[in-house]
């Protein structure tokens, strides 16, 4: 917004115009330069298209992480981008909670680390569903126990390798998660008033939902600057072949577990009958003795099978293979 003039300053200027002190044609000739405001205190040293390009590198980062997640978790995880800035590393930490979860990466071969402020909500929600619950947080933070940062830091550790691909654009990378902090003041990784850029990512866990942030100093990006633009990125950019592809999902599905069932008959009992039995009792199913078993896996029937022992377990002898046509 321009300066506005008083009046004792309107009159002046008209003055010195009926003066024949200031010529109009001349004030309209001149052309005023542009002035942009800059504060030396925070240098902008990150562009828009540096964050649209890091924009670009963890959506591809989240979609990994969608993906392999529940593989730990067995339970559906959904990430995205949700947004990108640039602040200095003093108001990065001062908004921390404690305690927190951050892992402290080493971004070899480039200098420096970054780190990943993972949610402590997501960080109780993961522990609980590792742990055999329904992957619920707890209602009021407290400090972590020496198994719970173990896991978490697997988790981490998890985290860390995937970022290899994403970033296989712009440089070849190979982090290595250094450390696991819960204590703010122990994540001092570059001077205060340093800028770093931050991605954050939302990531939601069934019900649950928070905030992953990935802090990048620009001390370490410093030596790629010039290849974090779309122009180059694209340039660059590998479409996978179909072969690897199916390669990298075959990969991730072999790690699943699958319940599968041995069926040995059927039957229905009325309710009194099943109220009445006893120890010695017999129940009729409806398979005979020479027959094959059903084999499920998952709800699908998918072989035959003869029973058995195997040691001192109960165990079954495939016989045939059921084809999805049949």
């Amino acid at each position: 917004m321009g300066e506005v003039l008083s009046q004792n300053e309107i009159d002046n200027l008209l003055a010195a115009l009926s003066a024949g002190e200031l010529d109009v044609d001349q004030m309209q000739e001149s052309e005023e330069k542009q002035v942009k405001d800059y504060d030396f205190r925070r240098p902008t040293k990150f562009s828009k298209e540096h964050l649209r390009t890091l924009e670009i590198i963890f959506e591809h980062y989240s979609r990994l992480i969608s993906t392999n997640l529940p593989v730990y978790l067995r339970k559906n995880v959904q990430v995205s981008v949700s947004s990108s800035e640039t602040v200095t590393f003093n108001e990065f930490t001062n908004a921390l909670s404690n305690p927190v979860i951050l892992g402290i990466i080493n971004f070899a071969p480039l200098n420096g680390q970054i780190i990943v402020d993972l949610a402590t909500n997501l960080g109780y929600a993961m522990l609980d569903r590792m742990l055999g619950g329904s992957g619920i947080p707890l209602e009021k933070s407290r400090d972590f126990s020496e198994i719970e940062l173990t896991i978490i830091q697997k988790i981490l550790i998890m985290f860390t390798q995937l970022l290899r691909d994403p970033w296989k654009n712009v440089i070849d990378v190979n982090p290595v998660l250094q450390r696991l902090e819960t204590n703010p003041q122990f994540a001092q990784v570059i001077a205060p008033n340093d800028m770093i850029a931050i991605i954050t990512l939302t990531m939601k866990i069934g019900d649950v939902e928070g905030f992953m942030n990935i802090c990048l100093p620009f001390f370490t990006l410093e030596d790629v600057m010039d290849k974090l633009n779309t122009k180059y990125w694209f340039s660059t950019m590998q479409e996978n072949h179909d072969e690897n592809y199916e390669e990298y999902i075959e990969a991730l599905i072999r790690k699943v577990d699958i319940p599968i069932r041995a069926v040995l008959g059927k039957t229905v009992v009325s309710v009194s009958d099943f109220m009445g039995l006893q120890v010695g009792d017999c129940i009729r199913l409806d398979s005979r003795v020479d027959e094959d078993m059903n084999i499920y896996v998952g709800n699908i029937k998918k072989f035959t099978a003869l029973p058995g022992t195997e040691k001192d377990s109960y165990a079954v002898r495939i016989t045939s293979v059921i084809k999805e046509e049949e």
